[in-house]
């Protein structure tokens, strides 16, 4: 069993379109297909070391309800302009969890092939024993990558 996700879309879009929307905080909330990030506060990520903080409802995947709203870190691992973005969540929880996810962006004959991963292989050993890992499935990384697909056309950021 692997311990990523990796799931690829090609978008009509230049890759500076694309990656426009994966470094602001308020594109996280646009294309998140799980219904879990409600708001966002914080500055577009420009570097490695950047944060933002997402407003997340856990009830939207009713795996652990009682969470209910609470706020989460999102903290940039990797940055490549237009190329790569990759970050890890820091939260409430102790031990941090570890869980990384991440895009990159490949130019194609018709756009961009973008590329979303999700990988658990550094979890902290405390939640690998949870076994509740994969917590978003393969189809949710599809779903965004759907999502990001049909807000790039539509103009985002809309001034």
């Amino acid at each position: 069993m692997t311990d990523r996700i990796e799931v690829s879309r090609i978008i009509a879009a230049p890759p500076a379109d694309i990656f426009g929307v994966l470094c602001d905080p308020q594109g996280h909330v646009a294309i998140d297909a799980t219904g879990m990030l409600q708001d966002a506060d914080g500055s577009p990520a420009r570097a490695v070391g950047d944060s933002f903080v997402v407003h997340m409802d856990r009830a939207a995947l009713n795996d652990f309800p009682e969470l209910g709203r609470y706020d989460v870190t999102v903290a940039i691992t990797q940055y490549e302009q237009d190329a790569l973005i990759a970050w890890t969540i820091l939260g409430q929880l102790k031990p941090q969890i570890g869980h990384v996810y991440g895009y990159r962006l490949e130019p194609a004959d018709t756009g961009t092939l973008v590329t979303s991963f999700y990988d658990w292989s550094d979890i902290h050993q405390h939640w690998r024993d949870m076994g509740i890992f994969p917590v978003i499935s393969e189809l949710a990384l599809r779903g965004t990558l759907g999502i990001l697909d049909r807000t790039v056309r539509r103009g985002y950021p809309r001034s």
